[in-house]
């Protein structure tokens, strides 16, 4: 897709546009309530399907297929992200009516230092193509990782903090609690973080690590540096709202490691593939139409076996709790008897 810098411009000002209507809409801290994260959901995955739809009514239909499979698949990456986020907001203790101010902050970093690796990602493979053999064997490496982590024993996990976020605030200094919405306080006569403002780049800085699969993942579907930029952009605004609309879903998801593993293994072949078939070796390579219904149809096998599991795994529970009761209640009554 020949995109002029115009466009370059015009898209870079009518996301910010949005963005910047989000923040006003939502610059009083309040707790998002199930409805509000709904309705803002809705709008930005219109607002991507219309982006999606005027790309193929301007007569870019490969353009439009590539934003579509991007959009599905950084989107679905993106959700894996929320575990993280939830680790980080209990690791702050962050209230819940600043929870989404955090957010909102922290994805805008997360988008920036995302901008800054697709400019990089575009650079190193306009010149050097066998790159791609990096990138698929990477995703495939990472596939199988995914899958290994999905089948160990479930622990307790726990953000810790990156090595970067530690000489920030070994710098700066932390306040000993959150000031409202205020990112800097003065405390006896020195300007110091606040908490919130530790946890804004802990999220944002964070992203940066779930950015090593998710970038080589999308230009495995397109190259096109535009297309990448503006699926990686719809994917992470909606990410707050998503955040408070299926967090009590994540824990349910208990197959989804499984689904992006496939996923990843997937777009990796896809990589070595184009790689060869760049080499001059005739290998049959992936179009973008089967690689949107493979995305679409992992994700939705996904859902579906992860609700039914954990439907399975509560009524056990459940079961096992009803069983337990009685045997507890004559246990007691025994010891009274024998009193």
């Amino acid at each position: 897709m020949d995109v002029s810098m115009t466009l370059w411009v015009l898209t870079i000002l009518g996301l910010s546009a949005l963005i910047a209507v989000d923040f006003f809409i939502g610059r009083k801290p309040h707790d998002v309530s199930i409805k509000e994260a709904g309705i803002w959901t809705i709008v930005w995955v219109v607002l991507a399907v219309l982006f999606g739809i005027g790309l193929l009514v301007a007569g870019e239909s490969q353009a439009s297929g590539e934003f579509f499979a991007g959009f599905i698949t950084e989107k679905s990456l993106s959700v894996d992200n929320l575990f993280v986020f939830v680790l980080i907001m209990a690791k702050f203790a962050v209230p819940s009516h600043l929870q989404q101010r955090v957010l909102l902050i922290g994805v805008l970093i997360a988008l920036v230092l995302r901008a800054i690796f697709i400019a990089a990602g575009a650079a190193i493979i306009a010149s050097f193509s066998w790159v791609f053999y990096i990138f698929g064997a990477f995703l495939i490496y990472t596939a199988w990782k995914l899958i290994q982590e999905a089948r160990a024993d479930d622990e307790e996990e726990e953000f810790e903090e990156n090595r970067l976020l530690k000489s920030v605030e070994k710098k700066f200094g932390v306040a000993d609690k959150y000031h409202g919405t205020k990112l800097f306080i003065k405390v006896n006569g020195k300007r110091v973080m606040t908490p919130l403002m530790v946890v804004m780049l802990a999220i944002g800085t964070t992203d940066v690590l779930f950015a090593l699969d998710s970038i080589p993942a999308i230009f495995g579907l397109t190259q096109d540096p535009y297309i990448v930029f503006t699926a990686n952009a719809f994917a992470l605004m909606g990410l707050r709202q998503l955040y408070f609309l299926i967090g009590g879903l994540l824990k349910k998801l208990v197959h989804l490691s499984y689904g992006l593993s496939v996923i990843l293994g997937f777009i990796g072949v896809k990589l070595v593939l184009h790689a060869l078939h760049e080499s001059g070796v005739h290998v049959p390579e992936i179009s973008i139409p089967f690689s949107l219904a493979v995305i679409c149809g992992v994700l939705i096998i996904t859902t579906i076996t992860s609700l039914i599991a954990s439907k399975k795994q509560s009524e056990r529970e459940a079961a096992e709790a009803a069983a337990a009761g009685p045997a507890d209640d004559s246990g007691k009554d025994k010891d009274s008897v024998e009193a």
